[in-house]
């Protein structure tokens, strides 16, 4: 039909019904100010407003047929409403979500630490029980982060001989820590480096 701007909203959902394209377009142009309005001003956010009248008006063509219309104007008005409550619902959860896991990333790192601590003493005490050599190296190097090459200065020594004493050592740690516990030494020292 022609002239589609002056049907009223009873023509236009019937157009509509019958696949009507040209009705959907006048009704979407008739009422897109409105339903803007309606969730801008319950959201105050202009991009969410602006998706929400968009999923309202892409519901309304999908679902065309099967929709029981008897007003426009308040049908329309009332899928908006209720996307804006929709919309609102679910930011509630995704901020409970983030808020858990944040609440767990704190909880783990906390327990990270005590762990970290524990471990770390535990490696003092097992390094201070190396031969000294071995010792000095280990513990200027892992526990105090210096290169090798500072501690094979440091000690009057070669790098490769530095390397030796090194690899002695956490040779020795890790056969008295067990094999579970060394990874989790390697991973905690890898951390302890880069929290400097």
């Amino acid at each position: 039909m022609n002239n589609l701007h002056l049907q009223n909203d009873d023509e236009l959902t019937h157009s509509l019904k019958n696949n009507d394209e040209s009705a959907f377009t006048e009704i979407y142009n008739r009422y897109w100010d409105r339903l803007y309005y309606i969730a801008h001003k319950l959201l105050k956010d202009t991009n969410a407003a602006e998706e929400i009248v968009q999923e309202v008006f892409l519901t309304l063509w999908k679902k065309r047929d099967a929709l029981n219309i008897q007003c426009l104007n308040h049908y329309l008005s009332a899928m908006t409403r209720y996307s804006v409550y929709h919309y609102i619902a679910s930011e509630k959860k995704c901020k409970v979500k983030e808020d858990n896991v944040a609440l767990l990333n704190v909880a783990a790192i906390s327990e990270i630490n005590v762990d970290h601590k524990i471990l770390l003493q535990i490696i003092t005490e097992l390094s201070n029980k190396l031969p000294e050599k071995c010792r000095l190296v280990f513990q200027y190097n892992k526990l105090q982060d210096q290169s090798l090459s500072d501690v094979a200065q440091m000690l009057n020594m070669s790098q490769k001989t530095a390397e030796g004493h090194l690899t002695k050592a956490l040779r020795i740690i890790r056969s008295n820590l067990g094999s579970a516990t060394s990874e989790l030494l390697v991973f905690l020292i890898f951390l302890e480096h880069f929290k400097k």
